[in-house]
């Protein structure tokens, strides 16, 4: 997928991500040297917008669906990303959205929340088809990271929690290819 591999690209130059919450986070990320935004906020009225200023300002911008109000948790969200926005990709926790987002020439990113073994076992259930990237929070284990990304054979981003250089370093140190923060102090590193 070219989208994917442009994606790896920036992020191999730039691979601190901006994921904002609010307007205000949004307008700071812009202004930003990030290359990357991830949008965690706004509603289907908003998207389109939101996505467009991203792109006037040069950089790639993922919608996470599941944050998105008034997208419904079905394959439908990711046909209306696709077709109602200048998204590059979308970010889920659901496998069938970012496997849909894929088949219509967007970018995937597969969100795993691994607070135990448990969740841990999601990941080695991961198909390869059904997101480019995947995305592990909290971001500050680095072994599970390691894990992450041999298990699933996808370049990893680390997120939640990536507070300072230290644990950018540390994160990528252990193959994460970017990390994804809401803090805007890392942002400006």
């Amino acid at each position: 997928a070219l989208r994917a591999e442009r994606l790896l690209e920036i992020l191999s130059d730039q691979p601190i991500i901006a994921a904002v919450k609010n307007n205000e986070e949004f307008q700071r990320a812009l202004q930003s040297d990030v290359g990357v935004i991830f949008l965690l906020y706004g509603n289907i009225l908003t998207v389109s917008q939101l996505t467009a200023q991203v792109h006037d300002c040069g950089k790639l911008v993922f919608v996470h669906l599941d944050m998105i109000e008034g997208l419904a948790s079905k394959e439908v969200a990711a046909d209306f990303i696709a077709g109602n926005t200048v998204a590059d990709g979308v970010i889920s926790t659901k496998a069938a959205l970012t496997r849909r987002a894929r088949e219509l020439g967007l970018v995937g990113i597969q969100r795993f929340f691994l607070l135990d073994s448990k969740a841990m076992l999601s990941v080695q259930q991961f198909s390869p088809s059904s997101a480019d990237l995947v995305e592990v929070l909290p971001g500050l284990m680095p072994k599970i990271i390691t894990r992450v990304a041999q298990s699933t054979r996808r370049p990893v981003i680390a997120g939640g929690l990536i507070q300072d250089k230290e644990d950018v370093i540390t994160a990528l140190a252990a193959g994460a290819v970017a990390v994804s923060t809401t803090n805007p102090d890392v942002w400006e590193m």
